[in-house]
């Protein structure tokens, strides 16, 4: 038998985050998604013990400003994707230079020299593996996905799922049913 499990993202790491810091007895306040003030002095065993805490979950601490900045930026998109309740009806361009507080060149540029790869590939990159969490976990049409995630047509998802999984979503919801069959 298999079980499909849909979570809220945020939630999952905010209490993995709130768990291991009340294990270590660190006095916090969780300021938002991936943000975590300390209301004491941390010594650096607890700051090392912290980050191992963290490490068996892959979360990993940031320590340097660049990376800080390109983690909210990720984080923002993720938000961005993921998000439902955000109906954001601006480009994400305008809506990550809003949030953030940079020009839109100044993140983009900063993100390409982090990671090696453009925000508009991480955006895409993050609405097609939300596009399969949603063609698994829910019973929507391709359309209905399209519109959720802003995109013009299905064609245009289509396309990008395309280049991005080297198959059709068309094809992977024929996939997940048949497996989905299988188990049943």
């Amino acid at each position: 038998m298999k079980l499909f499990v849909k979570f809220n993202f945020n939630m999952v790491c905010a209490t993995v985050l709130k768990h291991e810091l009340e294990k270590l007895n660190i006095k916090h306040r969780i300021l938002g998604f991936g943000e975590v003030e300390f209301l004491e002095t941390l010594s650096d065993v607890k700051q090392e013990a912290f980050a191992l805490a963290l490490s068996k979950y892959g979360i990993e601490l940031v320590a340097d400003d660049k990376r800080i900045l390109v983690q909210k930026i990720k984080d923002t998109i993720v938000d961005m994707v993921y998000n439902k309740e955000a109906d954001i009806q601006v480009k994400s361009s305008v809506y990550l230079s809003e949030t953030l507080g940079h020009s839109y060149s100044y993140l983009a540029n900063l993100f390409s020299e982090v990671t090696y790869t453009s925000i508009e590939n991480f955006i895409i990159i993050q609405k097609i593996e939300y596009t399969k969490h949603l063609i698994i976990t829910q019973d929507i049409t391709l359309t209905e996905i399209a519109f959720k995630l802003g995109y013009s047509s299905v064609a245009h998802l289509s396309t990008q799922f395309k280049n991005t999984t080297g198959i059709t979503p068309s094809a992977f919801q024929r996939i997940v049913t048949k497996r989905k069959e299988e188990n049943s």
